[in-house]
């Protein structure tokens, strides 16, 4: 598909909205209004190195930023700061070139549709067939979401809600199957009729999907982003409009709803998520439930007190709690937990059962007994009758965290993980998807001999450079910076050199994907939300929630922390 370029059809972003009373924050205890240096009193995980890192006086220079006709301004920032009381710029993060050639690698992934900007492509790697590369994603785009909000352009943020939204609302049938009337799109691009000159809107909802699998995660990821919208704004007039608030109660309506389940968590098939192949994430996988944890606490904020509304809110409350006690009791790993999982008797009857999903110790991996640290832990991937799936994956332990699903003790321990196995999940390039690898007849069994999954490649242990957003923020929530600035480094040794591939094989991420796309859009959105981040913490409250202290665990049972 030919890339639309930038024209002088963008209008001012001031137009799309009035501005309103910015939402009462979430992070109450980092006040605008005192010093700005960052508050890690809330976590005990900071060094006094990090301390001294984040003491950044109030002249200290401001960041500048690209706006979409490719001039620079610093202004946005007085406007649209998302809330903490952080530092404008970390001093301790040098300006870089690759800035300016991942926002023109940004700029030119940007689709029009009627004149307006309503997304980025997926990828623009002209040297390999278009597949569905050439369309919108709604996972793809919220890196790139994040950094038009983050550069004061909110316009193309909104055009994408609205635009997905009314997909919503399209008819969805897979061959003769309806799907439920809340799904939303994996993706969508735009279909041009030259001897017309009309656009038209074609939407992907898992009928041209591999596996022919429903996208679970693309309504999750629209709610959070519509919250990001909200406050980086502070324009609440988008998420109150009745469409967008339908929309919510359509999305939430299909997770809430009453039937056989017997746990908090969402059943879900394989390959409904970012792992979109089969890899053996059937079940209650940690992605989809740190998502729908997050989206739930993102609708509570957003959803009018009305009729339909507080029906809604005391349904999401009451799975709140829920499903907070079940991850946290339940999907947690540390060294403590695996010797107790370790020591199980099996075949154990009623209510005073303690291997309550009897789980046979014999099960348990050989690598997991080495990967386990005496000091850290993690949310494991899977956990279902008889079934504990110990991989570790990227980005359901960072939504963890940002959601405050993990507590703060256990964000503390996720963290240190990461450092104690720097080696395994970050090697030379950030970030693995998931670790380890499967391979053998274990690869041959849980993936049917995928070709494109074999052992540290793509959704198989490898490496994928978009992740490092998400470490950047669940960083600076958690007070360690420095862990975020060591992977920044790396990326920026090789992404720009090699194309902004999208995804890196090997154990440690040394080479560029065998079928990887290069000029990927959300590897070079995830490194300038990463950059921004770090430069500007009080990003951070777009997408971050503080905790609910009413879900805090009434046992703590690990001393690994």
């Amino acid at each position: 598909m030919e890339t639309p370029k930038t024209n002088g059809s963008i209008r001012d972003a001031n137009s799309l909205f009035t501005m309103g009373e910015t939402e009462e924050l979430e992070f109450s205890k980092l006040n605008m209004k005192q010093t700005r240096s960052l508050n890690i009193d809330r976590q005990r995980s900071c060094d006094e190195r990090s301390l001294t890192e984040l003491t950044v006086s109030v002249s200290s220079p401001r960041p500048s930023f690209r706006n979409l006709d490719g001039t620079r301004t610093t202004d946005h920032l007085d406007s649209t700061r998302s809330g903490l009381n952080t530092p404008l710029s970390l001093s301790f993060l040098e300006p870089h070139p690759m800035v300016g050639e991942a926002w023109d690698a940004l700029k030119r992934s940007l689709v029009f549709f009627r004149g307006q900007p309503v997304g980025t492509i997926a990828a623009l790697d002209h040297t390999e067939e278009a597949l569905n590369y050439n369309q919108v994603f709604v996972r793809d785009f919220f890196p790139s979401a994040l950094a038009f909000l983050m550069n004061g352009e909110p316009e193309i943020v909104k055009n994408f809600l609205l635009k997905t939204l009314r997909l919503q609302s399209w008819e969805k049938k897979i061959d003769r199957f309806k799907l439920g009337e809340g799904v939303m799109p994996a993706s969508f691009k735009v279909l041009q009729d030259p001897v017309r000159n009309y656009e038209t809107l074609i939407a992907d909802f898992g009928e041209s999907a591999i596996g022919r699998v429903a996208p679970v995660d693309s309504g999750f990821w629209w709610i959070i982003l519509l919250r990001a919208y909200t406050k980086s704004t502070g324009d609440s007039s988008l998420a109150d409009m009745p469409e967008c608030q339908k929309g919510m109660r359509l999305i939430l309506s299909l997770c809430l709803s009453e039937g056989f389940d017997t746990f908090p968590t969402l059943l879900c098939a394989d390959g409904c998520c970012m792992i979109d192949r089969r890899m053996g994430v059937y079940g209650y996988p940690i992605e989809i439930q740190a998502l729908f944890f997050m989206s739930l606490r993102c609708a509570l904020h957003l959803l009018k007190q009305d009729g339909e509304g507080k029906e809604f809110h005391e349904r999401i409350v009451k799975r709140l709690h829920a499903l907070s006690y079940h991850m946290r009791s339940y999907f947690w790993l540390d060294f403590q937990q695996l010797n107790v999982i370790y020591r199980y008797k099996t075949e154990e009857y009623s209510h005073t059962a303690v291997n309550k999903f009897n789980v046979i110790p014999d099960s348990l991996p050989d690598w997991l007994f080495d990967f386990m640290p005496t000091r850290g832990g993690y949310f494991i991937g899977n956990v279902s009758p008889a079934k504990m799936d110990f991989r570790w994956f990227c980005l359901g332990n960072c939504i963890a965290i940002l959601s405050s699903l993990a507590t703060p003790e256990q964000s503390a321990a996720i963290m240190d993980l990461i450092e104690e196995r720097w080696e395994e999940l970050v090697g030379e390039m950030p970030l693995k998807i998931c670790y380890p690898a499967i391979e053998g007849h274990e690869w041959r069994i849980v993936t049917g001999c995928d070709p494109k999954n074999t052992r540290w490649s793509y959704h198989n242990g490898g490496t994928w450079p978009v992740l490092l957003w998400l470490l950047t923020a669940a960083c600076i929530k958690t007070g360690r910076p420095q862990i975020a600035r060591r992977a920044i480094e790396l990326s920026e040794a090789r992404l720009l050199r090699d194309g902004w591939p999208e995804y890196y094989d090997g154990k440690l991420g040394r080479y560029v994907g065998k079928q990887s796309r290069k000029f990927q859009t959300w590897s070079v959105a995830g490194y300038l939300v990463s950059r921004m981040m770090l430069e500007d913490p009080s990003h951070l409250g777009m997408v971050a929630l503080e905790e609910d202290k009413q879900m805090r665990p009434l046992i703590k049972r690990s001393a690994s922390f």
